[in-house]
């Protein structure tokens, strides 16, 4: 059972365009259906982490909107942290699932159990991944991604049951 997702930002939260305004402010555009795949998963009583090579007040601000409860930004050697992670939480790798789009998410998704790349990730990433999504980056890839474990963990009627009363 998958019970962390490692979520890479660039290219795979967002379609990985990087805009400022002429005051030097990031933009950052996000799609809601992923937020609520990530808040739901975290309700479920998963863990969510972020792993980013970059910083962006943008992205600690989205984090903290959806509660994600591990954060980093500017890192440049993403398997090493997650391996971090990992251990600190008691888990192991085949419990972890991972999405990336490029050659710096390469170690972090051959050390997770489960590994995803949305349909726009590069060509080098797409030949080791377990599945190449039919979404791209910052169109809902992240929620397709958690819609496929939330089946493959046998957690759908408890995914829908935080929103479908009855």
């Amino acid at each position: 059972m998958i019970k962390l997702l490692v979520l890479d930002v660039d290219g795979c939260l967002t379609d990985g365009k990087i805009i400022y305004t002429t005051n030097a402010i990031e933009i950052k555009e996000f799609n809601v259906k992923d937020g609520l795949a990530i808040s739901s998963w975290i309700k479920m009583g998963h863990h969510v982490a972020i792993i980013t090579g970059r910083n962006s007040y943008v992205v600690k601000k989205r984090a903290e909107e959806l509660g994600v409860q591990h954060l980093h930004q500017g890192i440049k050697d993403k398997e090493k942290l997650l391996r971090e992670i990992v251990l600190s939480l008691g888990l192991e790798p085949f419990e972890v699932a991972a999405i990336g789009d490029d050659l710096n998410d390469y170690g972090m998704l051959s050390f997770a159990g489960r590994s995803f790349t949305p349909n726009d990730g590069v060509d080098d990433i797409k030949t080791i991944v377990d599945t190449v999504l039919i979404r791209k980056g910052g169109d809902g890839a992240v929620r397709e991604m958690i819609d496929i474990l939330i089946e493959e963990n046998d957690e759908k009627e408890r995914f829908l049951s935080l929103w479908i009363k009855e």
